[in-house]
């Protein structure tokens, strides 16, 4: 853990010095201290910022720790920088990846279950409520939208309500990659318009598995393949499953989403971190 978290505040720093990121004088904690933390307590302490400032504090990381209220203000204020960072990791990911192999799925980021819908704060609106086919159970929240590479490190990310369609996340996926590219996905991303479309323009081929009464059935060999790629992003989305605690503490929905949006960037980082 010690060198994971000397490592982070490293690449953070880097990235900062890089962006010619400029800092008020007076502030006893920089923005790479500030991302440093937000990372530790999405890695080790199951997104618990509290617990994250505890830690780095008694243990001498970051001896100037600012109070709970500033921290979540500057975290805030920064969430830009941690678009950019996550990009940059995934632009490591599609140059390691030369087979230009990539799955896209969908996972269910509940705030709270269906039967506690009424006592939702966060969100307060049908579009939220969703529904999980894999464990046949409605939830309450968000859905997040994944694009990884064969080798399961996220690419691409986004959320939606819990109720939007996986077909209709088609459309809003950045599809920055490589000619020739291949995507597997699912039955539910069925798509004929905007398979044409892909490899008319990019050219980038869509190869979602097929339902029986599909127009463009595919051979037993691709569907195997299919199946066997499409577990890749089933693995990614369970490691960023083993890093969510079981309810995520927030105020506000900007908050909520910062939070899932670091869980996904802290285990792209790990992935980077284990190389």
């Amino acid at each position: 853990m010690d060198d994971k978290i000397i490592a982070i505040f490293c690449l953070c720093d880097d990235l900062l010095k890089a962006m010619h990121h400029q800092e008020d004088r007076q502030c006893q904690m920089n923005d790479a201290e500030i991302m440093t933390t937000a990372f530790t307590a999405a890695l080790f302490c199951r997104g618990n910022h509290e617990s994250a400032r505890t830690l780095l504090k008694q243990h001498h990381y970051i001896p100037h720790m600012v109070r709970k209220s500033r921290f979540s203000r500057r975290l805030h204020r920064i969430k830009d920088i941690f678009i950019i960072f996550f990009n940059l990791l995934a632009q490591t990911w599609k140059t390691l990846n030369t087979d230009a192999i990539y799955v896209i799925d969908s996972l269910p980021i509940a705030v709270c279950d269906n039967r506690r819908i009424r006592r939702s704060k966060i969100y307060s609106h049908e579009d939220f409520r969703g529904y999980q086919a894999s464990k046949k159970r409605y939830f309450y929240g968000l859905k997040m939208h994944l694009m990884v590479t064969q080798d399961g490190q996220p690419v691409a990310c986004f959320l939606t309500p819990g109720g939007f369609g996986d077909v209709d996340a088609l459309k809003y996926y950045a599809y920055e990659l490589p000619n020739g590219s291949i995507i597997y996905a699912d039955k539910a991303y069925n798509d004929y318009e905007l398979e044409d479309l892909l490899k008319e323009v990019d050219p980038i081929h869509l190869l979602p598995m097929r339902k029986k009464n599909s127009k463009r059935a595919v051979s037993p060999s691709v569907t195997f393949v299919q199946s066997s790629h499409r577990k890749r992003v089933e693995t990614a989305g369970s490691l960023i499953e083993q890093l969510l605690p079981k309810s995520i503490h927030a105020v506000t929905s900007q908050g909520f989403e910062l939070k899932v949006a670091l869980f996904v960037i802290a285990s792209s980082l790990n992935g980077y971190l284990n190389l």
